[in-house]
């Protein structure tokens, strides 16, 4: 059986799992995938973790298909308490399914478990068909230093900067609070090194792998691991492949291309973590110029426009992997 770990952010490596997790059954997968925890934040004195939950969702059926994130069937009378009461963020709204995940999770957390567990427990209520796991037990969440418009600098959390700004007030730097006193877990560091390949999901590169790479001890096991590292490009013909990606690539001085990301990973010949690279096929022209500098790069249709699609699209990475093996 091969055992196939992945690097996710939320929304696009949710969709990203589900597609290895949905091929053929004679490929005969063992999947893990490692979330990160950077969008995390404390909020009405409960533990949010978007992309853990996103990925729980989505690979649960849960998740609604429509707005691309929360729960179906989601109704959010507790928000506007919330709301009321002058409590929590009102343009950052939680249904009331969700807010039963961060209830249970926060009482987990509360009697001592450590997220990696409190995860499998809150999993375990699902039929994921992988394993989910956060990058790392501590908390790390990410802030972002701003222009404000109201004039100063000011250090706001992710969420807000992402959701309420929409990512368009300028951002000056990414802050991971913690995270040098942070490890990574070791469930992660042991699905990273017990993988016989390992993929970087089309994911923000910068706020979502980037902040995971940040994490003391990840770089390090992708660095020491046997298994293949192939990432998959979150940028097609200059365009995020979802969210606003762009924004955040801008704000630490990466163009925003399938070449640029993969140069801001970098070649694991190198110092950096990739040794193969997929691009979409309007990006093809970038290959031969990546395999020079030591990534091996294919061109593959990257839109992951349903599941059958994400799933080629894996199985082309899962390819070049074997190749490279």
């Amino acid at each position: 059986m091969t055992r196939v770990t992945i690097l996710a952010g939320g929304v696009g490596g949710a969709k990203f799992a589900k597609g290895v997790r949905s091929l053929p059954a004679g490929k005969l997968l063992d999947v893990t995938v490692i979330a990160n925890t950077g969008d995390d934040l404390w909020l009405a004195g409960l533990r949010v973790c978007p992309d853990l939950d996103s990925i729980m969702y989505a690979l649960g059926g849960a998740n609604d298909t429509e707005r691309g994130w929360g729960r179906a069937g989601e109704s959010e009378r507790v928000s506007g308490e919330l709301t009321a009461y002058g409590v929590g963020w009102p343009w950052f709204t939680l249904g009331d399914l969700d807010l039963g995940t961060h209830i249970a999770r926060t009482s987990m957390l509360r009697d001592g478990l450590p997220l990696t567990e409190v995860t499998e427990r809150l999993a375990a209520r699902w039929d994921l068909g992988v394993r989910l796991l956060p990058a790392t037990d501590d908390e790390v969440d990410t802030h972002v230093e701003v222009t404000h418009p109201e004039g100063g600098i000011r250090t706001i959390h992710f969420e807000e900067w992402w959701v309420r700004h929409r990512a368009q007030l300028p951002a000056r730097r990414f802050v991971q609070q913690g995270i040098a006193d942070a490890r990574v877990s070791p469930s992660a560091s042991q699905a990273i090194s017990e993988a016989n390949v390992i993929l970087v999901a089309p994911s923000n590169p910068v706020v979502s792998i980037g902040t995971m790479l940040a994490v003391p001890g990840v770089r390090e096991a992708l660095a020491a691991a046997d298994a293949p590292v192939i990432g998959i490009s979150p940028i097609i013909d200059g365009s995020p492949v979802r969210g606003m990606a762009d924004a955040c690539l801008d704000a630490v001085g990466v163009p925003a291309t399938a070449t640029g990301v993969a140069r801001f990973y970098g070649a694991r010949s190198g110092g950096g973590i990739l040794d193969g690279w997929l691009v979409d096929l309007a990006d093809s022209d970038s290959a031969a110029g990546l395999r020079a500098e030591g990534i091996a790069c294919e061109a593959v249709p990257l839109w992951m426009t349903d599941d059958g699609a994400t799933a080629r699209m894996a199985e082309a990475a899962l390819d070049l992997a074997i190749r490279l093996g």
